[in-house]
């Protein structure tokens, strides 16, 4: 494990030498912008391992994207290597169709102290959800960010992120999404405490996460990466690419659906992702991720 081989894996050629936010802004984009938020694995008949060295060979030798569990285990490796003073979070992830949160945590994030100021980092949530900077861990303000407005609230000791959305203009209707997303104006996304976790505390959560039939990540193959000016995201044979801000506070989102033989094509040109099994998408579940 070589921070100057992960440094090639996400492009990234700035200095390093000094922990400010800066640096860590900038790290945590080139992160997010080249490692793919996926569970192909699952789908490809391969187990997801939570050692560090088979996330660290996965992901940057292998040029894999993962989930939470890999993507911010990999960058709390990559942080504290820089000299960044980090801390493992849970949270539960909010489930819209349901109106709950999940029974147990199965989110993985990061806390970074700095400068007397507490940041949360977290490059594993994906899809139209995910952050872009660092967020300041302060209650009810706003943090307004590419993707949308993001801030935090704090209940008695409960810290909930939330999303404020723009409107969508979705050219293909035809093929949107079935759940009505146009009345929702703010995502809750997930809760969490401040209780320092470790890593062997979500190996439970990320058995059953790959293996229980009505998960999420069973019942859809998920592939989605951050890009300069939005997000593409491959769920099935759906492929949404979304640009931020496209015209009058409004996200263009354009969705075509692939026929099973564009899949390996699709995968290298929009992911750069390359498989070693043979992948077999699915998307039987009504959950919508945007």
């Amino acid at each position: 494990m070589d921070i100057k081989e992960y440094f090639a894996r996400i492009s990234y050629q700035g200095s390093y030498d000094k922990p400010d936010l800066a640096t860590l802004t900038d790290i945590f984009q080139h992160h997010i912008r080249a490692v793919p938020f996926e569970n192909l694995s699952i789908h490809c008949g391969e187990s997801i391992e939570l050692d560090m060295e088979a996330t660290y060979n996965k992901i940057v030798r292998k040029k894999r994207g993962g989930w939470c569990m890999e993507n911010n285990h990999l960058l709390s490796w990559v942080l504290k290597t820089l000299g960044y003073d980090v801390t493992l979070l849970g949270s539960k992830v909010y489930v819209p169709e349901y109106d709950a949160y999940a029974d147990e945590i199965d989110h993985l994030l990061l806390k970074v102290e700095l400068d007397d100021k507490s940041y949360i980092v977290d490059g594993g949530f994906g899809m139209a959800y995910q952050m872009w900077q660092p967020m300041e861990l302060i209650s009810g303000t706003d943090q307004p960010q590419t993707p949308g407005v993001f801030r935090f609230v704090e209940e008695s000791g409960l810290w909930y992120l939330e999303k404020v959305k723009r409107k969508q203009w979705v050219p293909n209707q035809s093929i949107s999404a079935s759940h009505n997303v146009e009345k929702e104006v703010c995502r809750r996304v997930y809760l969490f405490t401040l209780q320092p976790r470790d890593i062997e505390e979500f190996r439970a959560r990320n058995a059953h996460l790959q293996t229980a039939p009505d998960s999420l990540f069973v019942t859809k193959s998920i592939c989605s990466l951050q890009t300069a000016d939005g997000i593409r995201a491959l769920v099935g044979w759906k492929l949404t690419e979304i640009k931020y801000n496209y015209k009058d506070n409004m996200d263009l989102v354009e969705i075509r659906i692939l026929a099973d033989e564009e899949m390996e094509k699709t995968l290298k040109e929009k992911f750069n992702i390359t498989l070693d099994k043979k992948f077999v998408p699915i998307n039987t579940s009504r959950l919508c991720l945007f």
